[in-house]
């Protein structure tokens, strides 16, 4: 797949503001700080489309990015930061699913982890809700450059094996420093959005 356009479509914390057409999406979901803006930015080839930054916590709403004019990605709120106040933790799992169990657009739901960490339990929990509602966990295996090259292989093991995935081949590594695994994971998509 070559990303020829790309842009913010719309921002929402109720689905009321979400777009109102029929594009195809596909949401990147995962802890707060594992680089869902980054992976965005990367995968379209933008610096600074998807706001990125060094704090957790920073998307707090649902933020959509057409692409190509044919189909979206969808940013949601990480979860699972300890530094922000229950109430808001709580309006934050809301408004992701609401999202996740109620849009019909949503074609697909990839889990971003760490390389370097063990999944969490909410981790573990929001896998395992990708796989009851019938999506094909795929997972993205974020900041890649941050250990060895020789090593990449066998942390996406690892984490094959910690989450229970079932299917080893949809476990993608990715840098947004190095720019390293975007194609796979564009051709992936490409495959996916034609199926």
């Amino acid at each position: 797949m070559k990303v020829k356009r790309s842009e913010l479509a719309a921002i929402a914390v109720k689905k009321e503001q979400y777009p109102q057409d029929q594009k195809a999406e596909i949401a990147f979901v995962g802890r707060s700080n594992v680089g869902k803006s980054s992976l965005i930015n990367g995968l379209l080839g933008r610096k600074n489309l998807a706001r990125t930054s060094g704090s957790p916590g920073k998307t707090r709403t649902i933020n959509f990015y057409d692409v190509n004019d044919t189909f979206r990605f969808v940013d949601l709120p990480g979860y699972g930061y300890a530094a922000v106040s229950t109430m808001e933790r709580n309006r934050w799992a809301v408004i992701i699913n609401e999202y996740l169990h109620e849009r019909a657009n949503l074609r697909e739901v990839f889990l971003l982890l760490d390389i370097r960490h063990s999944p969490t339990k909410q981790d573990k929990e929001m896998f395992e809700w990708i796989l009851q509602a019938g999506f094909k966990g795929y997972i993205i295996a974020t900041k890649a450059d941050k250990i060895a090259k020789t090593k990449v292989q066998e942390e996406c093991g690892r984490l094959f094996k910690e989450i229970n995935a079932k299917q080893r081949e949809i476990i993608f590594p990715f840098s947004s420093v190095k720019k390293l695994y975007t194609e796979s994971i564009l051709n992936e998509l490409d495959r996916l959005l034609e199926e």
